[in-house]
């Protein structure tokens, strides 16, 4: 008997069935997928284009080499951006990061630009829980649009990084990073803060601020995450652990709530097998409460945790409608209400027996 989706619980979720983001996936990592998923997103880039990624801590870490962005980079005539470390390191000053910068090739294929080498700005924050302003590159006001290319892995101190670090930490100043980490108690020590929520919810608060500031008229903003060398590890660690499972795709949105939350479902649900092991990287996690940053950012009101996983590779570009995405397009990531995983990417929910489920993010009763 034909199944169909009864939506309930909207209400002790505070959201309503037109809330879920559209979240596209595919499952190639190649420069070519990169575009064909910044492109799928439908917002073109205009202005001056600022593309927000990590540089890396060393050539060893795993951040997104210069050969897979650079078309991306030419599509968009995009100025590659990043601010200054607090934790030492050869990018703690603007000479040092410079010079790790045409280390790696960066400026082989872009203009880069080390946001806070001039200095610093205060954006506003509407969350004032822990912070009182987000402390910023102050170059980030030459720019009307950005791109936010994260590699999504594992963080020894958020539990993992995705696009939501990457604006909140990664664009702030190195003054506005140990605001951060501290909660609002210091700008310039990053270390000591021993309550771990407050530095998930002053990331997702900084986070909404950069979203504000790029909402603004004549402005926006896109996400990308790539998933792959899913090390436990950031790539501010210059010794990563290598990854113990495979790689999984690279994933886009204009909601970075959605975005990375459709991440964390990719590996909270991954089928691990005997050299493909998703555990370490779910225990780092776990144990640092990173799945709060997502949970915050979305009780703020910065993005929505229900989505619907489009895969691109399923139909053309043309032949997109974001309000409207083709049913052979869809995926779904679906835990039990005891959070235990039932399916993984699935391009059904046949299989799944009469019950209430979290699908994508949103709960949901399956009927028969």
């Amino acid at each position: 008997m034909k199944k169909t989706l009864v939506m309930i619980a909207m209400v002790a979720l505070g959201l309503s069935a037109s809330a879920q983001s559209n979240v596209y996936f595919t499952n190639e990592i190649t420069s070519e997928s990169l575009v064909k998923i910044y492109q799928a997103l439908g917002v073109n880039a205009t202005g001056n284009v600022a593309l927000k990624i990590s540089t890396g801590e060393s050539a060893q870490s795993n951040y997104l080499r210069p050969e897979f962005i650079v078309d991306l980079v030419n599509l968009t005539n995009a100025t590659i951006v990043e601010c200054n470390t607090a934790y030492g390191g050869n990018r703690s000053t603007t000479a040092s990061h410079l010079q790790a910068i045409a280390e790696r090739g960066f400026n082989e294929i872009a203009n880069v630009d080390i946001m806070d080498a001039e200095g610093e700005t205060n954006i506003p924050v509407t969350d004032t829980k822990w912070l009182q302003h987000d402390i910023v590159g102050s170059h980030l006001t030459n720019y009307d649009f950005m791109i936010n290319l994260a590699h999504f892995k594992g963080h020894a101190m958020g539990g993992f990084g995705g696009v939501l670090k990457n604006q909140s930490i990664g664009v702030a100043s190195k003054s506005g990073k140990c605001y951060i980490h501290s909660a609002g108690t210091s700008t310039t020590n990053p270390w000591g803060n021993n309550n771990q929520d407050s530095f998930l919810e002053s990331m997702a608060a900084a986070a909404q601020a950069v979203h504000n500031y790029f909402k603004q008229e004549g402005k926006d903003i896109v996400y990308i995450n790539v998933m792959n060398n899913l090390s436990v590890d950031c790539d501010c660690d210059g010794h990563p652990a290598a990854p113990q499972m495979n790689d999984i795709g690279i994933l886009a949105s204009i909601d970075p709530v959605a975005l990375d939350k459709a991440c964390l479902d990719l590996i909270f649900n991954y089928e691990s097998t005997p050299g493909d092991n998703a555990v370490p990287l779910q225990n780092r996690i776990t144990q640092r409460h990173g799945t709060h940053t997502v949970e915050y950012a979305e009780e703020i009101g910065l993005g929505t945790q229900a989505y619907n996983l489009i895969d691109i590779n399923t139909t053309g570009l043309q032949e997109f409608d974001p309000q409207h995405p083709a049913p052979e397009s869809l995926r779904y990531n679906v835990f039990s209400i005891d959070g235990k995983k039932v399916l993984n990417n699935a391009t059904s929910l046949e299989s799944l027996p009469a019950g209430i489920y979290i699908i994508n993010g949103k709960k949901q009763v399956i009927t028969k």
